[in-house]
């Protein structure tokens, strides 16, 4: 028999690349989800395109419409709860969520940040990571706690800098990158492979001490 795909819920607010590399993992057998649902913040955002490309329901939820973060937060989680999602997905959700909101996904909600974290939390990553003359760039997939890119890290994928890069080049570098590192995480956790436990993530039943690494040029093949 079968097992049914993972139900995906993805929260966007620009572009949807990620999402469009977890859509494309899905169409190429390589994860088995199904995304069930993409909220964005932001009316217009380029991702809900690509979602009504693949004929994925979408909603918008603009945050400005909202007195206050938790009567934004409520109409997000009504969303979710309605399409059964089991997993949610933030691929460049630009909102920071409450603890309360956390709380009531703890386990089933993970982000993807454009550095290694702890390096370079929050915004500009790419312009930061230059001017704190690093030579290693990348990605980090993480469990979302309270605490803004914050959470228990999963895994990381490493991109050397190099001489003359500006903060675009790295970024144009780093996104294809998480492309390949976003769906391959999730895959773990739509395999019953990754758990997120009292006080420590869970790969294979075993604690990770520290994320597990990849490479740009490397294969992804854990």
């Amino acid at each position: 028999m079968t097992a049914r795909p993972l139900r995906l819920a993805v929260l966007i607010s620009g572009r949807g690349s990620n999402l469009k590399a977890i859509l494309e993992a899905i169409g190429a057998g390589r994860l088995a989800a199904q995304v069930v649902l993409v909220i964005s913040n932001r009316p217009g955002a380029a991702g809900l395109d690509i979602a009504a490309a693949a004929a994925v329901p979408t909603a918008v939820i603009d945050h400005r419409q909202y007195p206050d973060r938790p009567a934004f937060e409520q109409a997000l989680s009504s969303a979710l709860d309605a399409a059964q999602a089991e997993l949610v997905v933030l691929a460049g959700f630009m909102r920071v969520l409450t603890a309360d909101f956390v709380h009531r996904y703890r386990g089933r909600l993970i982000n993807i940040h454009p550095s290694l974290l702890p390096a370079f939390a929050g915004l500009d990553t790419h312009a930061r990571a230059l001017a704190a003359g690093a030579t290693e760039h990348g990605a980090s997939v993480h469990f979302v706690t309270a605490a803004v890119d914050g959470g228990p890290l999963i895994a990381q994928i490493r991109v050397p800098v190099q001489a003359g890069d500006t903060p675009d080049t790295l970024a144009a570098r780093v996104l294809p990158a998480e492309h390949r590192l976003y769906p391959r995480v999730i895959g773990w956790y739509a395999a019953g492979r990754l758990v997120l436990g009292e006080d420590t993530v869970r790969l294979d039943g075993l604690p990770l001490a520290a994320p597990v690494q990849f490479t740009a040029t490397g294969g992804l093949d854990e």
